[in-house]
């Protein structure tokens, strides 16, 4: 078997198409333009109605009580750990197989992350390893929904329930997500969702924490806002001026009413967004599932996966190399992204912890393996056809 590192690109191709392809474009039309402008008419530009009503929405969608706008899906899980009481001494057990901030927030709060492995078909965290790793230091795990394709919820469910820990899911990748018909939200835990540029829900940057518990949604909503006991919307209104507390030292991770703008008109178009990719993913299913060497995601029975990414793997003796296959998609003109470089890879964790690629073998492989596709709500069939045959002359050209 050929090593994936050490295959050579292939010579210079020809691209498939005059204009770039870029890996993700947002999808803005007239009404996100049409509220920003009324936002910034209104004079209230941080946090004020917008927010509120895209909490709301955003509640109402995920069948849950609380929805926290914040800055960042960062933030979110940072917050919710804290609020939580996580901290020095304790563990918090998630992925190697997710991007570093789910680890840094872990380390921000003074608890050590404890890596499980993830499964081959879904790359989730693996549930029933998860189970070997958890002790009596153990206070959180963080489920990751890798691509939008649901963690094995009931499963995670019976570990919270067994051993006493607290869920807080990364739902990042999540929003349209189902599992049995209900959203990751719903079943109360904390849930946190990205809505950066190239996320399904996207408002540049953005996130959301919800939860069903109101002492801790009360706890994020002040520490998300400087610890201060009421916010600016509420201290600026008609009913006048109140003095506000800090209860405790918090931090700047409020989401605002320009982000909300647009978030209010991107939830109300996702799922068409969503019955978009829906249809994308199975035409790149079809047209990709005869090519040898090449690994399509798996989906389980009983689930809905928001579509995020439509990820591909190479295997090992595929003839290319995953970042000789990268440049040659690029040369095509097709963007391409890898999701993602698996966090012990990454130097910071490697060497604190001395954690090796041997610890976590599926993770790894996939961290060598993965390639991202272009997949967005924009994306024409014809610019998918374009994405197909670059992959195909490209695997040709390697033989």
């Amino acid at each position: 078997m050929v090593s994936p590192l050490s295959v050579p690109p292939p010579a210079a191709l020809t691209p498939v198409r005059e204009k770039f392809l870029p890996f993700n474009r947002a999808s803005f039309d007239e009404s996100e333009e049409q509220e920003l402008v009324a936002t910034l008419r209104s004079g209230w530009l941080t946090t004020g109605p917008r927010t509120k009503q895209f909490e709301a929405d955003f509640a109402a969608y995920q069948q849950t009580k609380h929805a926290i706008g914040l800055n960042s899906c960062t933030a979110g899980l940072h917050l919710a750990l804290l609020a939580l009481g996580v901290g020095p001494g304790d563990e918090v057990i998630t992925t190697p197989h997710t991007f570093a901030a789910t680890c840094n927030v872990i380390v921000h709060v003074g608890a050590t992350p404890v890596l499980a492995d993830i499964e081959p078909d879904t790359l989730n965290l693996d549930p029933a390893h998860v189970e070997t790793l958890i002790t009596p230091r153990t206070r959180a795990i963080v489920p990751v929904h890798f691509a939008g394709h649901p963690v094995a919820m009931p499963a995670f469910r019976a570990l919270r329930d067994r051993h006493g820990v607290a869920l807080i899911h990364d739902a990042a990748h999540a929003t349209e997500s189902l599992s049995a018909g209900k959203s990751i939200a719903s079943d109360g835990d904390i849930t946190c969702f990205s809505f950066y540029a190239t996320k399904n829900l996207a408002t540049g940057e953005g996130g959301m924490l919800t939860t069903n518990d109101d002492a801790i949604a009360d706890r994020v909503r002040m520490l998300s806002l400087h610890g201060m006991s009421r916010d600016a919307w509420k201290r600026y209104t008609e009913s006048g001026y109140q003095h506000y507390d800090v209860a405790e030292p918090g931090f700047k991770y409020n989401m605002f009413d320009l982000q909300a703008a647009l978030g209010l008109h991107q939830l109300r178009k996702l799922e068409g967004f969503w019955a978009r990719r829906q249809f994308l993913a199975r035409r790149y299913g079809a047209a990709l599932a005869d090519l040898p060497g090449i690994r399509l995601m798996g989906v389980r029975p009983d689930v809905r996966t928001a579509h995020h990414l439509y990820v591909i793997r190479l295997d090992p003796d595929i003839g290319i190399s995953r970042d000789a296959f990268m440049a040659g998609m690029q040369q095509q003109h097709i963007g391409v992204g890898v999701h993602f470089r698996p966090v012990h890879f990454l130097s910071y964790y490697r060497d604190r912890f001395g954690w090796t690629p041997e610890m976590w073998p599926v993770a790894s492989l996939a961290g060598e393996q993965c390639v991202s596709l272009p997949l967005d709500p924009g994306l024409t069939e014809a610019d998918q056809d374009d994405v197909v045959t670059a992959v195909r002359r490209l695997l040709a050209a390697s033989h």
